[in-house]
C-alpha cells in the first residue's frame, strides 16, 4: 500500500471531504447548465454527498483509487480551462 493510499484510509473524514469537493467541482463545471430552485439544488448536493459516501466506501474498503482518479479528472478540467483562456487571449491579441 502506498503512503498516500494508506493516509487516505486512516483519515476517512478528510477523504470524504476531498471526494465531495471534487464531485461538486465536476458537477458545477460539467453538468450544471443553469441555476436550479433552492430545494432542488439542495437535493442535488445531498445526493452528491450520498454518492461521495459510496465512493468513500470504495476507497476505504475495496482500496479502489477514487481520490487519485478524481484528482486526475479535475486536473484535466483545469488544463482545458487554461487552454481556453490562452486561446481567448491569443484571439484578443490578433484583433
Amino acid at each position: 500500500m502506498s503512503s498516500i493510499t494508506g493516509w487516505l484510509v486512516t483519515h476517512p473524514w478528510i477523504t470524504y471531504i476531498m471526494i465531495y469537493i471534487f464531485l461538486v467541482y465536476v458537477y458545477n463545471k460539467v453538468f450544471r447548465v443553469r441555476r436550479l430552485p433552492i430545494l432542488k439544488e439542495a437535493l442535488v448536493y445531498l445526493l452528491i454527498g450520498v454518492g461521495a459516501f459510496v465512493l468513500l466506501l470504495f476507497q476505504v474498503d475495496l482500496q479502489l483509487p477514487i481520490v487519485p482518479c478524481l484528482t486526475v479528472a479535475v486536473a484535466l478540467m483545469f488544463m482545458v480551462r487554461i487552454r481556453y483562456w490562452v486561446e481567448a487571449r491569443q484571439k484578443r491579441k490578433q484583433q
